[in-house]
């Protein structure tokens, strides 16, 4: 494959939810000629000589699509357009390059089916995502193909230290997250301290976040994505429960980490396997009993899970097998 278009929201490494797209840019760019990125806003990064970076943002709507179908068409011809995210970007994209018989993938990986999802459904000649669970239509074009963790960005880390469980949730302040959840069980099991940090990124996501204060917790902010690891490498443990249909990215990356995740989404059996480290998502007490179960695990134990962990994602998550799996949708 010689030349592929990538359309994304932002190419920002500071970005609190989208900074992890960059890597797939890199890894993208690795096994093709040239990489022409269309985004609605960018910041300077350091992306490899043959990545095109071009910004189609507009603050009126209706000059947002003229701009993009002027840098699509300039973008032209490729041998494949990939839409990140966004099922706008498929129909945009559609009448340009479907006449042309050029290859239109839409990565997805959400729980909201809306009509433009369902149209862009039609119009995608492949649709990837993490899992066939993880897209909210039943499709014969999906592919799952793993969520595209950067492995390299973590590390293992020896957690001997300390006594009790340092727990650790991480994500927007958003209600799909399940934190009352979480926070209501953390405070029935001794033993357990939780750290949060987090952006609320709209109203709803503030007052949600106001209505958590009652629980007694410190919420903190969002963290830039460079301080992950340091984050993981002081937490004993990871808990997340985001809605089902979205398996969150946090633990793919937190298991990339070697740190052992609790998580409510059924997609995650994949990666747990033998372990138990599911809970039923509005279930404080079986939550604080899954908690239990792991204050009372031997390090060497609490080692073992994230080892095999890890191995798990290198395997079926990293961003190589991502971007072979994109390709492969996109032949």
């Amino acid at each position: 494959m010689q030349k592929l278009v990538f359309i994304t929201q932002a190419v920002d490494a500071e970005h609190p939810v989208l900074a992890a797209t960059i890597p797939k840019i890199r890894a993208l760019a690795a096994r093709v000629d040239e990489v022409v990125v269309l985004a609605q806003s960018a910041r300077a990064e350091r992306l490899p000589e043959n990545v095109d970076v071009r910004v189609f943002g507009s603050q009126a709507r209706a000059g947002r699509g003229l701009r993009f179908e002027r840098e699509l068409a300039r973008s032209l011809p490729t041998d494949g357009v990939v839409a990140h995210m966004i099922p706008l970007y498929v129909l945009l994209a559609a009448p340009l390059v479907r006449p042309r018989r050029i290859p239109l993938v839409l990565w997805y990986t959400h729980w909201k089916a809306t009509w433009k999802l369902r149209a862009a459904e039609r119009l995608a000649t492949a649709i990837v995502s993490v899992d066939r669970r993880s897209f909210p239509l039943d499709s014969p074009k999906v592919r799952p193909i793993g969520h595209g963790i950067d492995v390299t960005e973590f590390s293992c880390t020896d957690r001997t230290n300390g006594e009790g469980v340092r727990a650790l949730v991480l994500g927007r302040y958003s209600p799909a997250k399940g934190l009352p959840t979480i926070l209501a069980a953390v405070g029935q099991v001794d033993g357990v301290t939780l750290e949060i940090h987090g952006a609320a990124l709209n109203g709803l996501e503030r007052e949600h976040r106001r209505e958590l204060e009652r629980f007694g917790f410190e919420l903190g902010d969002a963290v830039p994505r460079a301080d992950l690891p340091k984050l993981f490498a002081r937490a004993d443990l990871l808990v997340n429960n985001m809605r089902a249909g979205a398996p969150d990215k946090v633990v793919y990356e937190a298991a990339a980490a070697c740190l052992p995740v609790l998580a409510s989404n059924p997609v995650f059996d994949e990666l747990f396997g033998e372990f138990p480290l599911q809970f039923e998502r509005q279930d404080p007490g079986r939550l604080a009993e899954r908690l239990r179960w792991f204050a009372s695990l031997a390090q060497e134990e609490r080692a073992e899970i994230g080892r095999a962990l890890r191995e798990r994602v290198a395997e079926r998550h990293s961003v190589e097998t991502w971007a072979d799996g994109v390709l492969e949708a996109v032949r």
